[in-house]
């Protein structure tokens, strides 16, 4: 029985690290998630919530600092949601990123895998190339910022570290704005107010900027165009309609205001254009060595047909088209298709990349069945969301036996739930996962890494 109090406040040691970042104290039968903490340090904390023999405290003091604590550069860290990991040296996330994923691999899928450290983002700081700002109407005005972790209400900043150097400028520049014309900002309560967010995308240096309004059109848009010209060279504006009061941010209606359709870029051999709706991974450099990595180890050549499962936008199934016989991929998003579609002409892939809008789940049995049929070899990629793969994918993959599978993941539960499942450490009995008495999946784990897609963040890509 634990004898740990919800508002209670207790001084302990950390005495390891969660699987999102938190430190982790053992009191008094009690296991208490504390974020913010290191290892070894004592620290004086309030508990919030107790529920069963799990607490989860919020640390007031740090009576003795480990040697690995840093200063964090954000001036609203540990009040803005998105940071985990700005007090703790860089190489020491890395190296607790990939102690994550060898944990979950073993909890969950009874794998005891070499997980060498994590693959570094060239950038610590500055990495993004996208930002999303809420912009609301509170009792201290237009607040532009960040939501705090798990509620809707707005962190005022004025800067972002994790964002390059025009995140400050744009911020700037969105006040102005505001300030200078009245414009008004969105009111959850009332559903009133027009600016609900700014989305930016940076392409190589060039800006797609776009503005989410609760209205038809976008009030004073030339004194925008006129602010946003001072401080950028090249850009585009975007006016995004979204009158929902929910937690989606864009609406399915985009109006240019300024500047260019879309900017080309290039990457790992493939042009792509890169628009308002375009998704593309928001750290450059990691996603290119994912991308390059995926190619290597496929060990793909002129005889190979690789089949990309959510594919996305089609760039890596593109990739795959220039050095293989053949590439499908498989996304169930209708726009991500077309996108992929486009990518195909601009490339000339015209008979060596194919485009399937369907649920994976429903058409990849048959498309690996009948590629296995016509093909000497077959390469099969998965790259789900945070969910994972469907249990028919599974089926199918046991069914049609491809030669090498490459699995991308962002989520390092589903990613041991599923390599479990094809590896054979674990089985089905009914709705349960249990642990199988033999591996009997037909496949062995040749390479894990690990990508710090998300430096100072506690997310991490296999």
């Amino acid at each position: 029985m634990n004898h740990i109090e919800k508002n209670g406040e207790y001084v302990g040691v950390v005495s390891k690290m969660g699987a999102n970042g938190e430190g982790i104290i053992k009191e008094n039968g009690c296991t208490v998630f504390v974020p913010f903490v290191l290892i070894g340090e004592k620290v004086r904390y309030k508990v919030l919530k107790v529920k069963g023999g799990i607490a989860f405290g919020k640390a007031t003091e740090i009576c003795a600092p480990a040697e690995e604590r840093v200063r964090p550069k954000c001036k609203v860290y540990e009040k803005c949601g998105g940071c985990q990991l700005q007090h703790l040296k860089y190489k020491l996330q890395l190296a607790l990123k990939s102690r994550i994923v060898k944990d979950c691999l073993s909890k969950i899928a009874f794998i005891d895998a070499d997980v060498p450290a994590c693959v570094r983002s060239d950038l610590e700081y500055g990495y993004r190339n996208k930002l999303q700002l809420p912009v609301r109407a509170t009792e201290y005005g237009v607040t532009v910022g960040f939501f705090a972790q798990n509620s809707h209400r707005i962190v005022p900043i004025s800067d972002c570290p994790i964002q390059p150097e025009w995140c400050g400028k744009i911020i700037s520049a969105v006040k102005k704005y505001v300030s200078e014309y009245g414009v008004s900002a969105y009111d959850e309560k009332t559903e009133s107010g027009i600016v609900k967010h700014v989305v930016v995308r940076d392409v190589s240096g060039k800006l797609i900027i776009t503005v989410v309004a609760n209205g038809d059109e976008l009030p004073e848009s030339d004194g925008l165009i006129r602010i946003l010209r001072e401080q950028f060279k090249v850009f585009s504006l975007y006016l995004n309609i979204n009158k929902r009061n929910d937690n989606v941010i864009l609406g399915e209606k985009f109006v240019r205001l300024y500047g260019k359709n879309k900017y080309a870029a290039r990457d790992l051999g493939v042009k792509y254009e890169v628009g308002p709706e375009s998704f593309v991974q928001i750290n450059d450099g990691v996603r290119r060595r994912i991308y390059q990595d995926a190619l290597k180890y496929s060990e793909t050549d002129e005889n190979t047909t690789v089949i990309d499962a959510y594919s996305g936008a089609g760039m890596l199934t593109a990739i795959f088209a220039k050095k293989s016989k053949k590439a499908i991929g498989v996304e169930i998003v209708k726009e991500a298709v077309n996108i992929a579609d486009d990518l195909k002409k601009l490339n000339g892939l015209n008979g060596v990349m194919e485009n399937v809008c369907a649920p994976c789940e429903e058409v990849l049995p048959e498309i690996m069945a009948k590629e296995r049929k016509e093909n000497s070899k077959c390469v099969l990629v998965l790259d789900p969301p945070r969910q994972g793969i469907d249990g028919k994918i599974i089926e199918a993959i046991k069914a049609s036996v491809p030669d090498r599978i490459i699995y991308i993941s962002c989520s390092p539960q589903t990613l041991s739930r599923d390599l479990g499942l094809i590896v054979g450490t674990l089985e089905r009995k009914g709705d349960a996962l249990v642990k199988s008495e033999v591996a009997s999946g037909g496949y062995e784990i040749e390479t894990i890494k690990t990508y710090d897609m998300f430096p100072q963040t506690k997310h991490v890509e296999t």
